[in-house]
């Protein structure tokens, strides 16, 4: 009788996730005929936080599924034996002790099957007439026997980044919805003051990675105070200093800039007047403390508001390294203001970075025509 060990070589005990593999493996699960390995690996890279693996993990599993000749995986001949050194140059040079670990983590995941030979190597035996009879190496069959399993992973994950991105929208705009009321871009005086405090404290808390539970939380807390904002209002009757100086603003912004022009024909970030864009896409605006007096003004408030929009420190640093600082920061004010219209923040911002002689202009003078438009 035939017998494929499934326990490490040498002393090494079994760990649990192994022997549940085992269980996995030896049982009949149906799996749609034709399903694709790659296919498998991206809903199990988007679904990987439910089997606690990482995107190193995920690495070398790709390298083993890169030995398996076709593309789709079926019942039958799923095991591959390449070596550690093969494995190890597929990845680019990894350290076979690095490849250790995470292969065992595969394992403990249940996602893959040792089948150790009686030295602990990877190979295949053939029989008299040169044919394959048995392999040892490491069997995919619970990959393919957890594929349901990984597609519901994969569709849990894609909801809860909607339903976050969803979140920090509805934070950015609350943030956004308090900064504009009157009085909060001014310095806070005592009756004000904890509430500046507090959103203080709030819009530093959107920096750090928050989950969707801590987004809800956030949520609530800032619809909190733009309510106290408003009760606020409406204990003081008439219109305000801050009114006034409100109504004067929007006077001068509407009033005619001479360079405009030329500045939407240059297409460059070096050439575009602060007035222009702060017309342009003025919610920016609301994140400072002061008034935006010049560039860099602006790029260090780009600094503070990216945070909020889900645009990773890496994502920021090339675009600036690619675009420059001005043009970057006048990007990202542009992005900002059709915050709710665009899905993927730091993906649209990245992609504007790596096209060839990108301009902000275009996008500057797009946001004034629909501002236009929407006055008249």
């Amino acid at each position: 009788m035939r017998h494929i060990s499934t326990t490490p070589s040498g002393r090494r005990s079994p760990a649990a996730g192994l022997l549940a593999g085992q269980a996995l493996a030896a049982g009949t699960v149906s799996v749609p005929a034709g399903t694709d390995k790659w296919t498998i690996l991206q809903d199990l890279t988007e679904g990987r936080e439910a089997f606690g693996l990482t995107d190193r993990n995920l690495s070398v599993l790709s390298a083993l599924l890169s030995f398996h000749p076709a593309r789709d995986l079926a019942d039958g001949a799923l095991t591959v034996f390449p070596s550690n050194s093969s494995l190890s140059a597929r990845l680019h040079g990894m350290p076979e002790s690095t490849l250790r670990r995470h292969l065992a983590a595969l394992v403990e995941a249940g996602l893959i099957r040792r089948q150790d030979s009686p030295n602990g190597k990877r190979y295949a035996t053939r029989d008299g007439r040169g044919r394959i009879d048995r392999v040892f190496g490491f069997d995919l069959g619970p990959l393919l026997r957890r594929v349901a399993e990984i597609r519901e992973a994969a569709e849990a994950a894609r909801e809860t980044a909607r339903l976050m991105r969803r979140a920090r929208q509805t934070v950015v705009l609350l943030l956004r919805d308090i900064a504009s009321r009157p009085g909060m871009d001014q310095p806070p005086a005592e009756a004000t003051a904890p509430r500046h405090a507090r959103l203080a404290e709030l819009r530093l808390r959107l920096r750090r990675k928050l989950g969707l539970a801590d987004l809800s939380a956030l949520e609530a807390a800032l619809r909190q105070v733009l309510a106290e904002t408003g009760a606020a209002e409406e204990r003081s009757p008439g219109m305000s200093g801050n009114d006034a100086r409100n109504e004067r603003h929007q006077h001068n912004a509407d009033s005619d800039h001479p360079e405009s022009e030329l500045a939407m024909k240059q297409e460059d970030g070096d050439k575009l007047p602060l007035p222009i864009v702060l017309k342009a896409a003025p919610d920016i605006s609301q994140y400072a403390a002061e008034p935006l007096r010049d560039w860099k003004d602006l790029t260090r408030l780009a600094e503070f508001v990216r945070p909020m929009m889900g645009i990773t420190a890496e994502t920021w640093l090339s675009a600036r390294q690619s675009l420059g600082d001005r043009t970057a920061s006048i990007t990202l004010a542009c992005i900002l203001q059709r915050f709710t219209r665009i899905r993927n923040p730091g993906a649209y911002l990245r992609r504007l970075s790596l096209t060839p002689d990108f301009r902000p202009g275009p996008m500057v003078m797009a946001l004034l025509r629909g501002a236009g438009m929407a006055r008249g």
